[in-house]
C-alpha cells in the first residue's frame, strides 16, 4: 500500500487508492430502475411503475455534450431495499453476496447472509458506508468525471488491459479512469488474506469497524496509508486486501461471478493454487450498467528490480499487450535505481498513462514519443518526499497555464494543490 515514509525502495511498497465513478457508474445501484430507495407509502399499493416513466426523461443535455449526472441520494439502508431486483443476473453468486454485505448494500431476502443484516453492527456499518461513499461521490467522483468528459474522453475507450502498479487494493480509481478495460492488473506487498466469510465472524462489529478504518484514508484522501490499513486488517477476522476489493467492486455496481486463488509460474502463467512465486487472485465480474464481462487480477509481489528477477510477473503482464497505466501516490519509488524494470515495462506497454508526480519522473519520458499534458497545480512533493522535486515539471506548469482541477489526486488532499499528468504515446 501507500507508505507515507520516505521510501527506501523495496520495503516501501505503496498501495494507492483512488476512485472515480464513470458516467455509467456514478449513480449507486439502488438509484436506478428496479431498486427501491424508500419504501412505498402504505396508501399507494401500486408498484412504483407509475412515476417511473415520468421520472426518466431524456437528459436535458444537447447531443454530444457531456452527460450531467446527479450525485447519489444520501440515505440509510432500509429493510425495504432487500426486495430489490438484480440488474443483470437473477441470483447473486456467493462471492457477490459477501461483497454486497461488506459494502453495506441490500441483499436478497433468501440470501444466507440476510439474517446478519438485522444485526445493529451491520446496520451501523451500512449507514457509515452509505454516507462515506455519498460524500466521496459528491466531493470527488462527480467532479472528476466532469473533468474526464472534457479533457480525457479517451478514458471511455475500450482497452485490453489497465495496469495499476503499486496499487494495493485501490480498484476504485483505476476503474473510474479506465472503466472499459477487459483486464485490470493490480499489485502490492499487501497479502490477500483468506476468502471473507461473514457467517464465521465471531465479532462482527469489530471486524466491520476495522474494515471501515482500513478504508478511511482512501475514502477521504484518495490513497491508502499502508500502516493504518495493515493494523486494521491484520488484527481482526477480515484480513488482507480482498475485503476492500469486494467493497469497491460492489459499490462500483459490479456483479462478481467467480473468484479464483492462484499464483504465477516462472513462465508467467496463472495457475490455481498458491504453489507459484507470486500469490494472486482472479476475480471475474460483470459491469451491471454496460454488461461487459471483465477480470481483475491482484498479486502480492515485489516489483523492485530484485523481486522481478526471480518472478514471472512481467511475463504474465506482457501477455495482455499494450494498454493503459495508472499511477498514484506510489512513494516516488520509480525515482530510485531499484525500480528501473517496472518503469520501463510501463513505458513500453502503455499507450496512455495517467499519474501524479510520484509516478514516472518527467525526465524519463522521451518527448519524441510522448505528449505530456498537465492539469491543476504543482507545488512539489509533500515534505517527506521533498528530495524528489522536479524543476522541469514546475517549469512546464508555469509555462502552459494548465486547466485547474477541482478534485484531489495523489498525496495532496487539497484540490487547489493537486495535479494530474496525462502522457499519451505519439
Amino acid at each position: 500500500m501507500k507508505n507515507l515514509r520516505p521510501a527506501k525502495i523495496i520495503s516501501a511498497t505503496v498501495s494507492i487508492f483512488a476512485l472515480v465513478l464513470s458516467v455509467s457508474a456514478i449513480e449507486w445501484p439502488w438509484q436506478r430502475d428496479g431498486y427501491k430507495v424508500n419504501p412505498a407509502p402504505p396508501v399507494a399499493p401500486a408498484p412504483a411503475k407509475t412515476p417511473k416513466p415520468a421520472k426518466k426523461p431524456v437528459s436535458p443535455t444537447t447531443p454530444g455534450a457531456p452527460e450531467q449526472t446527479k450525485p447519489p441520494l444520501l440515505h440509510r439502508a432500509t429493510k425495504a431495499e432487500a426486495s430489490f431486483k438484480l440488474p443483470v443476473r437473477a441470483t447473486l453468486s456467493p462471492a457477490d453476496e459477501v461483497a454486497r454485505f461488506l459494502a453495506g448494500m441490500p441483499l436478497p431476502k433468501d440470501s444466507p447472509l440476510a439474517p446478519l443484516t438485522n444485526d445493529p453492527a451491520w446496520q451501523e456499518h451500512a449507514a457509515y458506508f452509505e454516507k462515506a461513499f455519498a460524500k466521496m461521490n459528491t466531493r470527488q467522483l462527480l467532479k472528476l468525471h466532469n473533468w474526464e468528459a472534457q479533457y480525457l474522453p479517451e478514458s471511455r475507450e475500450k482497452v485490453p488491459v489497465a495496469f495499476y502498479m503499486f496499487s494495493g487494493p485501490d480498484f476504485l480509481y483505476v476503474d473510474q479512469f479506465f472503466p472499459k478495460a477487459d483486464v485490470y492488473i493490480l499489485c502490492g506487498k499487501e497479502a490477500m488474506g483468506p476468502p471473507p466469510d461473514p457467517a464465521r465472524i465471531s465479532n462482527l462489529g469489530g471486524a466491520l469497524h476495522n474494515l471501515e478504518s482500513a478504508m478511511q484514508s482512501s475514502l477521504r484522501f484518495s490513497f491508502f496509508i499502508t500502516q493504518e490499513m495493515k493494523v486494521s486488517l491484520d488484527s481482526q477476522e477480515l484480513k488482507g486486501v480482498l475485503p476492500i476489493l469486494y467493497v469497491f467492486l460492489a459499490r462500483a455496481d459490479k456483479s462478481i461471478r467467480d473468484v479464483t486463488y492462484g499464483s504465477l509460474t516462472s513462465g508467467g502463467s496463472f495457475q490455481e493454487g498458491r504453489d507459484g512465486s507470486n500469490p494472486g487472485v482472479r476475480i471475474r465480474y460483470v459491469d451491471n450498467r454496460s454488461g461487459q464481462e471483465q477480470t481483475l487480477y491482484y498479486f502480492t509481489t515485489d516489483i523492485s528490480d530484485g523481486g522481478l528477477a526471480s518472478s514471472g510477473f512481467l511475463k504474465f503482464c506482457s501477455q495482455f499487450g499494450v494498454g493503459c497505466s495508472f499511477l498514484k501516490a506510489s512513494s516516488y519509488l520509480m525515482f530510485e535505481d531499484g525500480f528501473n524494470r517496472i518503469r520501463d515495462f510501463i513505458l513500453d506497454h502503455s499507450k496512455l498513462i495517467v499519474q501524479d508526480d510520484a509516478g514516472i519522473p518527467l525526465a524519463d519520458f522521451n518527448r519524441d514519443k510522448w505528449n505530456i499534458r498537465v492539469f491543476g497545480t504543482y507545488t512539489g512533493p509533500i515534505a517527506i518526499f521533498k528530495q524528489h522535486y522536479q524543476p522541469k515539471l514546475k517549469e512546464m506548469f508555469d509555462q502552459t497555464a494548465p486547466p485547474p482541477i477541482d478534485f484531489n489526486f495523489g498525496y495532496r488532499w487539497n484540490y487547489k494543490e493537486s495535479h494530474v499528468i496525462v502522457a499519451t504515446r505519439l
